[in-house]
């Protein structure tokens, strides 16, 4: 039995557009894309929708040019969550070391489970076949003695494929790959490479590494250097896949006016902090999004003393955020608020003549009258004018 760890990387693929097509059969074998609003922008798009060129993070109104007779469905993340938690159980199944990235990939170091399960190879075969039967969904899978290598694998065998790179063909996978299959290689990155005349991974495995060090700093250049020998010996790190919660709107026209706009803060701080609750998480950070007329993006955050769950003390500081911002009547395009830092605990804060129920004991009563009378059942007045426009995000 080989001496080397057994990484596997599990990459869904087109994920979003994969639970649609399973909750909806007849969308099979059309070009789908899933984002909402011509001016939203695309989440997810099937393999027949990106023969037209259409990617992740495009405006859907330019995707809607590209392909006018593909179909375009509004996310639901609530269904993305359920469909991400049944295939992390599988996961689990094969071995307690699961790391999830996002919702839809994750590591999973196997080698301890090779004598009782089989090699990597056959593991991996078996994760497919399990999500595909259970789930309806197909996945990518690669196998390699290190992380780096895995996900690199998974990201060549899409879609549907499984890929093993064996501890003695790394290089020869690795070195003809270009300078941004390195992790940590970014268009900044990638240009100063470039200018060294670096264009391959094996470029940057025979530079001098005080001389790669030298052209983009001590950190990167060791990471780089490193990496483009196939060395990465971080392990797999089990832990919680919310790493953030976050809600945002793309309007259906500009906003500038900063009472509207705080209401759209207002309805998008509840959104996420009733789904922290659900979840049973506290936030530490809050940060908002702010992006103009002309896709300029801002983003501010505030760390709190004390993590919280309530939608009341979050407003105050998404409003505080966008009122030190001094934006007024400039034009917007996207709000957004992102719950980040989570925990699972929070310590309550004493305070001296506090009620003894307070925000938190209030909003949880909501919950309560939401799950059993619906969403819409209790909200603050000032979004009663706007709650029939609300769209699933």
């Amino acid at each position: 039995m080989s001496t080397y760890a057994t990484i596997v990387h599990v990459d869904m693929d087109a994920f979003y557009a994969s639970v649609a097509e399973r909750d909806d059969p007849t969308l099979r074998g059309k070009a789908l894309v899933v984002g909402a609003g011509a001016r939203g922008v695309v989440l997810s798009a099937n393999y027949e929708a990106r023969k037209f060129g259409i990617r992740a993070a495009m405006p859907v109104g330019r995707a809607q040019r590209m392909a006018p007779h593909a179909i375009f469905v509004p996310p639901n993340h609530a269904r993305y969550s359920e469909v991400s938690d049944a295939i992390m159980k599988i996961f689990a199944d094969f071995t307690p070391l699961v790391e999830p990235l996002s919702l839809d990939e994750a590591f999973l170091d196997v080698t301890g489970a090779r004598r009782l399960l089989g090699t990597g190879r056959e593991i991996g075969t078996e994760i497919r076949k399990r999500v595909f039967e259970q789930e309806g969904i197909t996945c990518s899978v690669g196998i390699a003695p290190s992380k780096f290598i895995a996900k690199l694998a998974s990201g060549h065998c899409k879609p549907n494929g499984l890929l093993e790179i064996a501890p003695d063909r790394i290089l020869t996978f690795l070195h003809p790959l270009p300078v941004s299959a390195l992790w940590g290689v970014g268009p900044k990155t990638a240009e100063t490479l470039e200018q060294l005349g670096l264009r391959t991974v094996e470029d940057v495995a025979n530079l001098p590494r005080a001389t790669l060090i030298r052209a983009i700093g001590q950190a990167a250049g060791e990471t780089l250097h490193e990496l483009a020998w196939g060395r990465d010996f971080r392990d797999v790190t089990p832990e919680d896949v919310d790493k953030s919660i976050s809600a945002a709107e793309t309007f259906a026209h500009d906003l500038d006016n900063p009472e509207e706009i705080l209401q759209e803060f207002l309805r998008l701080t509840q959104k996420a902090t009733a789904r922290l609750r659900d979840k049973g998480l506290f936030a530490k950070t809050i940060s908002i999004k702010v992006r103009f007329a002309d896709f300029t993006t801002i983003n501010r955050s505030k760390t709190l003393p004390l993590a919280t769950d309530s939608a009341h003390e979050a407003y105050e500081v998404v409003k505080d955020l966008y009122t030190a911002l001094r934006i007024e009547r400039a034009r917007l395009r996207l709000v957004g608020v992102s719950l980040e830092n989570l925990v699972s605990a929070a310590p309550e804060q004493m305070v001296l003549g506090a009620r003894d129920k307070g925000w938190r004991d209030a909003e949880r009563a909501i919950d309560r009258a939401r799950a059993r009378f619906g969403r819409l059942s209790v909200r603050p007045g000032r979004l009663i004018e706007n709650s029939e426009d609300e769209i699933d995000e």
